[in-house]
């Protein structure tokens, strides 16, 4: 085992390194003077986002369940039929001053909806572009963060932009995939083509897998935040006395930050006709037999994700991604680890464009397979998910969005919980994003 920790430290820890990161970029603006700007209606904004939301089913993962969906049963029950209730969702306040013509911050407040209101630092990060005059670019930036992973997020606030519901995909890399770390790229263009490359080594993401062990894939708008913790579901007889119910996304487990630093390497290509195709490979190095005062252990997180995006027309676009990987924690016992999970997922995303907004059509699949020692085949799951949206602008500062989402997944673990295997959710969401 890993030495012994208190997560208290863990987040002093976090906070210092922060703390010198946002040191480091005010030097540049000390002596940059002109392109600084701090303080202004560019650099500072504010959003929210109010729903409606219709929903049946098992209870929501946020409340303890095996639920895939963001919102489920009604408080008390483990399944309920379709209810509707006004919602919350999310509120952000953003801001990214200039320190310089190259130099930039972004840093961003959030409020969610989480059995109660949430509050926290979801991202915070300095970035470095400095102006370029031929066809090779380089910038970089450090932080806290996410690895640019997903193809349905965007914008300072990592908002969804053409659904309410991301892909299980890009959920469950917003509830785990968080790190702080540093990334460098370099683009350049050969005949017509662009091409990309990027590079980024980080630390405290040692628990990336837990959710999906235990858990499995969820469909959700929910995103980490900084030294916050996340639910689990009902665990088994043997991990409920390992393991908390309760895991740290962002965390170093063994309190020796870059001891063992995870990395990722992206590779991006940019075709002469409207056609990009992406692939990362990320690898957290996490010492699965590391754990702190609170139970909390290591996860050796590997994964393979492609994506692509093309224009069918002017107005027709269909993006897609697929990942695969395993996550592994604890001991081995007779040569076989506690946990062994091998997980893969993937997507489409059709979206047609009008004037003022779009409609979308979403269609993956998911599923996990157990090979550990005392997480086993019951907690393996396979399901699919369809999902359908529009959404219309009202100016400047309004969005409004609708969406129907349907899942259906089989995971014997459910029965931990007294309800059966194979579950059945449908989720109805009316949005109203509001932008300052």
């Amino acid at each position: 085992m890993g030495p012994m920790i208190s997560v208290a430290s863990a987040r002093r820890y976090a906070r210092a390194l922060l703390s010198a990161l946002a040191l480091q970029a005010a030097a540049p603006a000390a002596a940059a003077g002109a392109g600084t700007d701090l303080f202004s209606s560019e650099t500072i904004s504010i959003s929210s986002d109010f729903r409606l939301v219709g929903v049946d089913g098992e209870r929501a993962w946020l409340d303890d369940g095996f639920g895939k969906l963001r919102f489920g049963a009604s408080e008390g029950t483990n399944r309920s039929d379709f209810h509707v209730e006004p919602e919350f969702g999310e509120a952000n306040l953003v801001w990214r001053p200039r320190l310089s013509w190259a130099v930039s911050g972004t840093i961003v407040a959030a409020v969610q909806n989480k059995d109660g209101l949430e509050a926290g630092l979801s991202e915070a990060f300095v970035s470095f572009k400095p102006l370029s005059g031929g066809k090779t670019s380089f910038s970089a930036r450090a932080g806290l963060m996410w690895p640019a992973i997903s193809l349905e997020h965007s914008g300072p606030e990592w908002a969804v932009t053409e659904t309410i519901t991301p892909s299980a995909i890009n959920s469950w890399v917003g509830e785990e995939v968080k790190v702080v770390g540093a990334e460098a790229s370099l683009a350049t263009e050969v005949g017509g083509n662009k091409l990309s490359a990027t590079a980024g080594i980080f630390d405290f993401n040692d628990t990336a897998g837990t959710l999906l062990a235990f858990r499995g894939w969820a469909l959700h708008d929910e995103k980490a935040m900084a030294f916050k913790r996340q639910p689990l579901p009902p665990l088994n007889g043997f991990i409920q006395y390992v393991q908390p119910r309760f895991s740290h996304p962002l965390i170093d487990i063994d309190y020796k930050f870059l001891k063992h630093p995870g990395f990722y390497a992206k590779l991006a290509w940019e075709a002469p006709f409207p056609l990009r195709l992406e692939a990362i490979h990320y690898d957290n190095r996490a010492d699965p037999e590391a754990v702190n005062a609170d139970l909390e252990w290591g996860w050796r997180t590997k994964f393979d994700n492609i994506g692509a995006v093309l224009d069918l027309n002017d107005n027709l676009q269909l993006r897609t991604q697929g990942m695969a990987g395993h996550t592994r924690m604890g001991v081995p016992e007779n040569g076989v680890i506690w946990v062994d999970t091998r997980f893969r997922s993937a997507y489409l995303l059709l979206t047609r464009h009008f004037e003022r907004g779009s409609v979308s059509g979403r269609i993956e699949a998911f599923g996990t397979r157990n090979h550990g020692s005392t997480v086993t085949s019951e907690d393996d799951e396979d399901g699919w998910a369809v999902t359908l949206a529009a959404r219309r602008s009202f100016g400047k500062l309004a969005t409004g969005l609708i969406e129907l989402v349907h899942v259906e997944s089989d995971r014997a673990a459910r029965e931990r919980a007294g309800i059966a295997p194979k579950q059945s959710q449908t989720q109805l969401q009316m949005a109203l994003r509001v932008h300052w």
